[in-house]
């Protein structure tokens, strides 16, 4: 029996389960879904993203997918906020509300909140976009350095989404990135209780392989060419249609397109399993657990 308002957060590494765990729990707890996936909130792109399957969406209402057009910006302060406000009406109506994603920065966000840090003006980020394309990410890395060496130390340089996002906010603020950054965690006006699924890793490897496969055979490479002439989006900059990309441009074979997405995407899996692995407050979940499980 719920006492207060609860939220279920169901992650893990890609291709672990998260999303048919998701919609059981949320059938059993009679409520809906909050999708904490970052590629999953654009339309266009539903293999790529594994985005729920239509049976899922008939039987759970699914929240924040499918809903935004390639060329849109969105972040994880947009995501705090619209997630947010979500949850509180889900849960004022049902007691409780899933979670389901693996993006790690949605999820913190969600959870612990995220700092205030200003609005960029279209004009910054348009013109750090056009100084980016033509010059590069090495310039764009030594921007940072010079900016602020602080966080360059700290920040994955080969994350050129994050560095990107960085110094437009530098160039909007007029401060470093690292004065910005408090960490300080956000009171929420809900218990939270965050799962990891967990499985062996040779067992998460062969289902990433697999699930590659089935994106194949259900025309992921159709839905990338679809695309492809606005390849240049940061929406359309993630494990799967890099390398069909790749493939049209011919810099690859489609054989070894499709073993360099699998690689790709088991690099991604393991970061997310080192990232979740140093949250203190997540409760580890077999791989096939039930829903009683949560209960």
């Amino acid at each position: 029996m719920i006492e207060k308002p609860t939220m279920y957060v169901i992650t893990g590494p890609t291709a672990s389960g998260k999303s048919a765990l998701a919609v059981e729990l949320a059938q059993r707890l009679g409520t809906e879904i909050i999708s904490a996936d970052s590629r999953q909130i654009y339309q266009g792109i539903p293999i790529v993203t594994a985005m729920p399957t239509p049976e899922e969406r008939d039987a759970v209402k699914h929240h924040l997918i499918d809903m935004l057009p390639l060329e849109a910006y969105y972040s994880a302060s947009q995501f705090e906020e619209d997630a947010l406000k979500i949850a509180e009406e889900v849960m004022a109506r049902n007691g409780s509300v899933v979670v389901c994603g693996g993006s790690m920065m949605y999820v913190d966000a969600l959870c612990n909140g995220i700092d205030l840090l200003p609005t960029v003006p279209d004009s910054i980020r348009k013109g750090l976009a056009e100084e980016h394309s033509e010059r590069g990410d090495e310039w764009l890395l030594s921007q940072l350095e010079s900016l602020d060496p602080e966080y360059y130390d700290k920040v994955d340089r080969k994350n050129i989404k994050r560095v990107f996002h960085a110094v437009e906010i530098i160039r909007a603020a007029g401060k470093s990135y690292t004065e910005l950054r408090t960490g300080e965690r956000r009171a929420r006006p809900f218990e939270i209780r965050k799962y990891m699924i967990e499985m062996p890793r040779e067992m998460l490897f062969s289902r990433i392989n697999s699930r590659v496969d089935n994106m194949i055979s259900e025309g992921l490479e159709e839905e990338a060419r679809r695309v492809y002439p606005q390849r240049a989006l940061n929406s359309l900059n993630t494990v799967g249609l890099k390398e069909m990309f790749a493939m049209f441009d011919g810099t690859m074979t489609r054989e070894e397109a499709i073993g360099r997405i699998k690689k790709n995407t088991r690099v991604y899996a393991k970061k997310q399993m080192t990232w979740w692995a140093r949250d203190r407050e997540i409760i580890p979940l077999c791989w096939n657990a039930s829903p009683d499980a949560f209960l």
